[in-house]
């Protein structure tokens, strides 16, 4: 067998893959059962990641039942259409005119956050107001300048290097979480499932299986049907112990190899609808189903929804795995990512929509489940976009894009910079932050992860460049809350007062506003505000003469904000 072997950090000495691996590969290709550990729920193809192994030593040592679901962008998510620079306009704008999302209008961009310093000042594309609720309720994190050293713009490559872990020179027939589990676990045999480990620690939404959870020494097989019981029917013929007459050889074994799994399949199988069937989503949550703006026939449906709203049905029947993988394709924007005259509408805007839209849905799933605290999400696609735009009213492969972290646990916020639109590198978007960063904090700070466990991921040297991604949960004693420094009501000035007062308060998100003075006994005695009103700073004088002298309360109610204070008249 040749072995590749390594610096410690996933250099590869030898290119080749292990001959074993590749033996197997090449057999598994050949055989009948290559389509064989995808089944359907809910007319949704599912995979057993990894063969229902690679993900074993997570779900046997971890003392948690914390839920890690990642969202794949195919083709190369165009992150400046996304999260626009603000503090750099006028340079985002002359890069890409005939794209920019424009700074004033209807569809101007959304301000995300008015109280993050200049230079992160930030806004979302129009069609992304799940994700600004999100945002405003503390349950979003973007991190900005994603990317790899010397990234290459090539498709498969790339998705290749986001998913083994390694860096750009590296080839490796394994992905970072497969080895990880593999290390940590290495003489798993097929005991599972368990009692305490009944279901597929892993979980891929879709047909196939993405290197990031093949290992070593094996190739996951998988059958693709329909739905789930042409899945029971079929299994009935598969699995169970290799024929007697396979000859003792490296076939042979390879076919045993390929049985053993499927018998686990077809438990996990069994399993699965079984939860499944017992689940349900939250009452009175819908996940849309297509973008309600202009844009090509085959983006308006949401490929997304239905991929969430199974995941959170899993969870509410009590299914323990562990990490989802969802994806959703069509980022390769080089033509048409915007309608031509509308740079707000078109391709790219449906996707983003149904991103921001169906992880809003799925948020409030689980929250109506009683599920959000267990789970944190996170995006990711295998590049960006150039800043400059092309005359095709597109964009072309480049280097660095956000990530959206998402969940009630994430440390919301904007982690980084805008991009120096001045700087650029070779055309393309600087990096900020090694995209390990990202996986190694989510792993370790989330999941629970110990450091001798990181290593086998090649993530060791990230260890010290973790992010503050995710919340501990603690309340420090006399800090605002991040919603409560967002949406706020100051104190009136002057308090005691006589003739007149002026309010303050400040609203992260533009919204309907009332406020109103309140007497002791709970009866309105005057309106000061009854309109909507733009995000910021706010400040009404208000008209005191013929009350009399004594206590009220003065109330507001503007979106998240709903406040109440004392007020003395003399």
């Amino acid at each position: 067998m040749n072995a590749i072997l390594s610096n410690g950090r996933g250099k590869s000495f030898n290119n080749e893959q292990p001959t074993y691996a590749m033996e197997r590969r090449s057999f598994i290709k050949r055989s009948a059962l290559w389509s064989a550990g995808t089944f359907a729920l809910n007319q949704i193809p599912v995979n057993l990641l990894a063969g229902s192994q690679q993900l074993q030593w997570l779900a046997a040592t971890a003392n948690t039942d914390k839920v890690l679901v990642l969202i794949q962008l195919h083709g190369g998510n165009d992150g400046l259409n996304a999260v626009i620079p603000v503090s750099q306009y006028a340079a985002y704008y002359n890069l890409r005119p005939n794209v920019a999302i424009p700074d004033n209008g209807l569809r101007r961009y959304l301000t995300l956050d008015g109280t993050l310093p200049a230079g992160s000042q930030v806004g979302l594309h129009p069609d992304m107001t799940g994700l600004k609720a999100l945002y405003d309720q503390g349950k979003v994190a973007i991190v900005q300048g994603v990317s790899y050293e010397n990234s290459g713009q090539s498709h498969f490559r790339s998705r290749d290097i986001w998913y083994m872990g390694g860096d750009a020179d590296d080839y490796l027939g394994s992905g970072w979480m497969g080895r990880y589990l593999q290390t940590r676990y290495p003489d798993y045999p097929d005991a599972y499932p368990t009692p305490n480990m009944p279901d597929p620690p892993g979980l891929e939404i879709g047909r196939g299986v993405s290197l990031a959870f093949h290992r070593e020494d094996g190739i996951p097989t998988s059958i693709s049907i329909d739905n789930p019981d042409q899945f029971y029917g079929l299994v009935k013929s598969v699995g169970g112990e290799p024929p007697a007459e396979v000859a003792n050889t490296h076939y042979g074994q390879e076919l045993a190899y390929i049985i053993g799994m499927e018998k686990n399949a077809n438990r996990y199988a069994e399993r699965l609808k079984e939860v499944f069937d017992r689940g349900s989503n939250s009452p009175g949550v819908t996940y849309p189903e297509k973008y309600p703006f202009n844009a090509p026939a085959g983006s308006l449906k949401n490929p997304l929804s239905a991929q969430l709203r199974l995941v959170a049905r899993l969870l509410s029947g009590g299914c323990k795995t562990r990490i989802f993988l969802a994806k959703i394709g069509g980022f390769d924007t080089h033509a048409q990512q915007v309608e031509s005259y509308n740079p707000t509408m078109g391709k790219h805007a449906a996707l983003l929509y149904h991103i921001s839209a169906a992880v809003k849905a799925f948020q409030d799933d689980l929250k109506g489940l009683g599920l959000e605290d267990r789970v944190v999400g996170a995006t990711f696609s295998e590049f960006g976009r150039r800043p400059q735009s092309n005359g095709s009213f597109g964009t072309d492969h480049g280097t660095a894009a956000p990530m959206f972290i998402f969940g009630k646990n994430v440390n919301a916020g904007v982690v980084g910079a805008n991009p120096d639109l001045s700087n650029l590198s070779r055309g393309n978007l600087p990096e900020q932050h090694d995209y390990r960063q990202v996986f190694t904090t989510l792993l370790q700070d989330w999941m629970g992860a110990p450091d001798e466990a990181m290593a086998s991921t090649l993530f060791a040297d990230f260890l010290t460049q973790k992010l503050p991604l995710v919340s501990d949960g603690k309340v420090i004693t006399g800090e605002p809350s991040f919603v409560d420094a967002r949406f706020r009501l100051d104190s009136c000035y002057p308090n005691p007062a006589k003739g007149s007062t002026t309010f303050s308060y400040y609203l992260n998100t533009p919204a309907h506003t009332t406020l109103r003075l309140y007497d002791t006994n709970g009866r309105p005695v005057r309106e000061v505000v009854n309109e909507p009103q733009p995000a910021g700073t706010h400040r009404v004088t208000a008209d005191l003469s013929g009350l009399a002298p004594g206590a009220y309360v003065y109330r507001i109610e503007a979106g998240l904000l709903k406040a109440a204070k004392t007020l003395v008249v003399k």
